[in-house]
């Protein structure tokens, strides 16, 4: 096996600092940085755009992605602003289906990516920490949607 590159340490090292992946050991933190991207965006850059297919997912590690939404009229609302250690991008990655909303910089932004085929990639070099990272963003997914849940019969009552 190769010596960790400067930047696959840089990665596995933000990997560790989101909080999303507890469950990895360190040696699955080391594997799974080889199969992740780091991407600096200028504020107001876009990200991805609603309804493009999607390739890729993204976890802050710094500054603030808004999600936004095309309303009725065409504009664009935000529905949500994500901060360092959110990930945001997973469920076009999981599903294979369009996105959902859109993603813009709201502020300069460091982001972790994996792709579509990296994650592919991964569940087959490294199946078990592959079946981690997908749990655990099933897990976020899942807290996601609860919490929805409880917002939309909140304002039922």
């Amino acid at each position: 096996m190769s010596e960790p590159t400067l930047l696959n340490n840089e990665i596995r090292n933000w990997l560790m600092d989101c909080g999303l992946f507890n469950q990895l050991l360190p040696a699955e933190f080391a594997a799974a940085s080889g199969y992740f991207n780091l991407s600096t965006i200028a504020q107001g850059e876009e990200i991805f755009h609603e309804g493009d297919a999607g390739s890729f997912m993204c976890i802050i590690h710094t500054g603030q992605v808004a999600v936004q939404k095309t309303a009725n009229d065409g504009q664009q609302v935000t529905i949500a602003t994500l901060r360092s250690g959110r990930s945001f991008g997973e469920m076009a990655v999981l599903d294979g289906e369009r996105r959902s909303a859109s993603c813009v910089a709201a502020s300069h932004c460091q982001l972790l990516n994996l792709g579509k085929d990296s994650l592919e990639k991964m569940l087959n070099d490294a199946p078990k920490v592959a079946a981690k990272i997908i749990r655990a963003l099933a897990v976020s997914l899942s807290r996601r949607l609860r919490m929805v849940d409880g917002q939309l019969l909140s304002q039922q009552v």
